[in-house]
């Protein structure tokens, strides 16, 4: 199989990169997680405007740059590299993938507006009972005439300080766990009805608890058919998750890159601990496990087309990987350190939180050890 990248790929990659290392420096980002807002606008707006890297993974004809998984994940790791907090995960690749899974008049509409820099979604599934269980949802969405009434409670819904638009899962039909009866909406943000508590997360981005009290919404609002909603909610983040794949590969690549150099400036006895052989031994350790990550999730972006049981089982190896690569690197690099390794003030420290946060995100080792031997024992 061929891993090597188009020529657009590397530009994307290249422009991306250099951006990214004159805007988002590691004090500059201190000072906008301090800031009230969490962020700073005008560096979405020029992603949108300036580079048009939110038009990435969309078609020509809605004026992206025509690529699709692979240039979200080139994306990904890029800002994982310098802890970015934009929405990227959020609008473009969860977002803007279910928009252009059902296409349509809405996809026309919205993606577009992503595009520009004008339209900002959160994701809004996970529920306080779910854990990881895409279909244990209780919000409800009750038919109104031609619309909707929603009601429910979603949790940790991140980047929803930020959003315009809210992209919702519901039961429309069915109780429990069952696959049947869910349906995704893509909601107005700033709806009747719609009670957020905002809050910073221990990696620094900016999510919220969000309720829906009798949020009337139209029927437009509706994504794919209604009831039937799941395989498209299991494909959505299944593509999230291997763009968070992506992500950890560049904050697993500076915890050791700025591992390895700390042991070569670090002196005892008279010399840099690069030279201890134990630590060579762990700087190496840390490089498979980085260069491991990076050779699964690209074989997972490869699959995202791949019939549902296949993405599924290819997206759960990859995540398995990342998630065991985090928790490897990120201890490992702390435990390098020392003490000054946890300090808010060195780099390494918030590149460890934001690790120890993928572990967990869209499943942990555990859950998607579990989904792989599921599906592998279907077949």
């Amino acid at each position: 199989m061929d891993f090597t990248y188009t020529e657009t790929q590397d530009m994307v990659r290249d422009t991306l990169a250099r951006f990214l290392a004159d805007t988002y420096d590691f004090d500059k980002r201190r000072a906008m997680l301090a800031s009230e807002a969490g962020r700073d606008p005008a560096i979405w707006q020029s992603l949108a405007t300036e580079l048009g890297m939110l038009g990435a993974p969309f078609s020509e004809e809605h004026g992206g740059l025509g690529g699709g998984a692979l240039e979200n994940a080139i994306v990904m790791e890029e800002m994982g590299k310098v802890m970015a907090v934009e929405p990227y995960l959020q609008t473009v690749v969860i977002g803007g993938g279910a928009l252009k899974a059902v296409g349509g008049a809405q996809a026309d509409a919205v993606i577009p507006e992503i595009i520009a820099g004008n339209c900002i979604i959160a994701f809004a599934y996970a529920e306080p009972q779910g854990r990881y269980n895409l279909a244990n949802i209780k919000t409800t969405a009750k038919k109104d005439g031609g619309g909707y009434v929603l009601n429910g409670h979603k949790s940790v819904v991140y980047a929803a300080p930020w959003a315009t638009h809210l992209l919702v899962t519901a039961r429309t039909g069915g109780s429990g766990s069952e696959r049947d009866g869910l349906s995704l909406f893509l909601v107005d943000a700033k709806a009747d009805g719609i009670v957020r508590r905002d809050y910073p997360t221990v990696d620094g981005f900016r999510a919220s608890e969000v309720y829906f009290e009798n949020v009337a919404i139209p029927g437009d609002a509706l994504l794919g058919d209604e009831g039937a909603g799941l395989p498209l909610i299991e494909q959505i983040v299944d593509e999230a998750t291997v763009a968070v794949c992506a992500e950890a590969c560049g904050v697993t690549a500076k915890l050791h890159e700025g591992t390895l150099e700390y042991t070569q400036q670090r002196k005892q006895f008279g010399q840099p601990i690069s030279r201890f052989q134990v630590l060579q031994h762990r700087m190496v350790d840390m490089f498979m496990e980085v260069e491991q990550a990076k050779s699964m999730t690209i074989m997972a972006t490869l699959k995202m087309g791949e019939d549902a049981n296949d993405r599924m089982a290819a997206v759960s190896q990859a995540k398995a990987k990342v998630g065991r690569a985090c928790k490897f690197v990120g201890q490992n690099a702390v435990q390098t350190h020392g003490g000054i390794g946890i300090t808010d003030e060195l780099a390494i420290g918030h590149y460890f939180k934001r690790a120890t946060m993928i572990e967990n995100q869209f499943g942990s080792v555990d859950h998607h050890y579990d989904r792989f031997e599921r599906l592998t024992l279907a077949d």
